[in-house]
């Protein structure tokens, strides 16, 4: 089956946290990885996503954890409402 991997950098303007991480991350830009595969079987070419992971610093060792995409999008939303003024 082909695989592919789609790479994004996310923005956060403020602390996060995620399930599967240790602790609270500090505001930055982040490397996500979204690997995919084929669905075969089908007259057109399409992927669906089987994971997403994000590369966090720990000390002087980077690593990527596996985390929910529903979760990573949910975070990136809340963080945009924190940084409009006013709210």
């Amino acid at each position: 089956m082909f695989t592919r991997t789609k790479k994004r950098t996310v923005q956060f303007k403020a602390p996060f946290t995620l399930t599967g991480l240790q602790g609270v991350y500090p505001a930055g830009d982040y490397d996500v990885s979204d690997d995919e595969e084929q669905i075969t079987g089908i007259s057109w070419l399409a992927y669906r996503r089987v994971s997403t992971m994000i590369e966090v610093a720990s000390g002087n060792k980077k690593s990527l954890v596996d985390i929910d995409p529903s979760e990573l999008d949910a975070a990136l939303e809340k963080d945009k409402l924190l940084a409009v003024p006013g709210l």
